[in-house]
């Protein structure tokens, strides 16, 4: 009943048609309803319009991945460009570095070579005062016999002056007074000389000791400048290696002594000075180049330090991250994943023993590295090992092959950094150290 209604309305735009099948023998037709008019139009445009929705998704589909690959593409080249950059500054600070060091030591040479010729100017200007003090004492002998004799001068003549009558009857005691006169004035005649002689003598060489004290006081005014030099330097140095232990975490007092205890590598130019003064106590310079020497020395256990803790990337060429530190999927990820091609090159992080090297669950074959200061990395996912247990490796030795074993959806490398046993971001590691080298 329903649908004969709905025939009758249909009927004004949909009447009825037949289709008419003729065969040799017979001919039949199929009679079209509006309902069934209607019906097959709606399947139609469905069809149609399903086609047409289709291709669309497809086509934006294609034109989706194409841009997330050039995007991906654009991103490598870019990642790769500043990968370049960073290595060519990190060569770039390494030969400041170098070029900073051999500044130093011939600084060093320097300030040795003055502070040689400031002692020997120190001895110079203590002879000459010497001297002058033996000088000193011989002018005032010699100033003191000419006052003594003009004294008994004097006295003759008054003793002359007085005893005239006796005098003349006593011929020969005038006589020797005579002689005795000639001889105090020609006496007097040579203190006199000796005394102009011995006072430009004196004269002269108070020159040479001022002029001395002169060209020390220029030598310690350029040693001064060489020492602020060197101090500016080894700051410059200093700081960003601070920055960097303590940008992961670490103390750097406490790494430094750590170092020091397991290296007594000194020696050669960074032995103290210890250059006595006069009096037998250590100069100011002595002291100053000393702190500079320690501060240097600090410079070279930082080096060691840095060379024994996981400052370096675990891959190069051609890579991309994938998964950071941090939650994910409602677990912790306890490092960085690093996607490559099959068979990438793994390299240690720094110098250590390999206590693992084998399959973990979830890790699949993995390698674990022991390093000085408690630290450990870990290496996941690998198709093949080249190291075994036990090993000692260094900075840059290949220990691996990126691979797709364990608890994998790709082939990647898990990256980790332990701390005492704890866990913590290796991107801080390699952060601070692309800031520094």
């Amino acid at each position: 009943m329903a649908f004969t209604k709905l025939n009758s309305l249909l009927e004004k735009r949909f009447p009825d048609r037949r289709i008419f099948l003729r065969s040799d023998e017979e001919t039949r037709f199929i009679r079209l309803s509006p309902l069934a008019q209607v019906t097959a139009l709606t399947g139609v445009t469905l069809t149609f319009s399903w086609t047409v929705l289709a291709t669309a998704i497809l086509l934006m589909d294609n034109i989706g991945a194409g841009s997330v690959r050039d995007q991906s593409q654009r991103e490598k080249v870019l990642y790769e460009e500043r990968l370049n950059t960073l290595s060519s500054e990190r060569d770039q600070r390494a030969a400041e570095s170098l070029a900073a060091q051999a500044r130093f030591n011939v600084a060093l040479a320097e300030v040795s070579a003055m502070q040689s010729q400031l002692l020997a100017a120190e001895d110079r200007r203590r002879e000459l005062e010497t001297g002058l003090e033996v000088i000193q004492g011989k002018l005032n002998s010699a100033l003191s016999e000419r006052d003594n004799a003009r004294d008994n001068v004097n006295t003759l003549t008054a003793e002359l002056a007085g005893e005239t009558g006796s005098a003349r009857t006593e011929a020969s005691s005038v006589a020797d007074v005579e002689n005795t006169l000639d001889f105090l004035t020609a006496a007097l005649e040579q203190t006199a000389d000796e005394r102009d002689r011995i006072a430009g003598f004196a004269t002269a060489h108070e020159n040479t000791v001022k002029d001395l004290l002169f060209e020390a006081r220029l030598v310690e005014q350029r040693n001064d400048r060489i020492f602020q030099q060197l101090e500016d330097a080894v700051t410059v140095s200093l700081k960003p290696l601070d920055d960097m232990f303590r940008a992961v975490g670490q103390d750097p007092d406490r790494l430094i002594e750590s170092v020091r205890q397991g290296y007594s590598g000194l020696g050669g130019p960074l032995t103290p000075l210890l250059v006595p003064g006069a009096d037998g106590q250590i100069d100011a310079d002595s002291l100053r180049a000393n702190a500079i020497l320690r501060e240097m020395d600090r410079v070279n256990l930082y080096r060691i330090a840095a060379q024994k803790a996981p400052f370096a990337m675990p891959v190069q060429g051609n890579f991309r991250f994938t998964s950071g530190f941090g939650r994910r999927w409602g677990r912790m990820h306890n490092g960085t994943d690093f996607a490559g091609a099959h068979g990438t090159p793994i390299y240690a992080t720094a110098d250590g023993v390999v206590t693992h090297a084998g399959w973990q669950s979830g890790y699949g074959r993995l390698v674990k590295i022991q390093h000085d200061f408690g630290i450990e990395t870990r290496y996941a996912h690998q198709t093949r090992l080249h190291v075994r247990v036990g090993e000692r490796v260094s900075r840059g030795q290949q220990i691996g092959e990126m691979g797709n074993t364990g608890r994998s959806t790709g082939t990647h490398l898990h990256y980790e950094i332990r701390v005492g046993g704890t866990p913590v971001n290796p991107m801080n590691y390699i952060r601070a150290a692309q800031d520094v080298f």
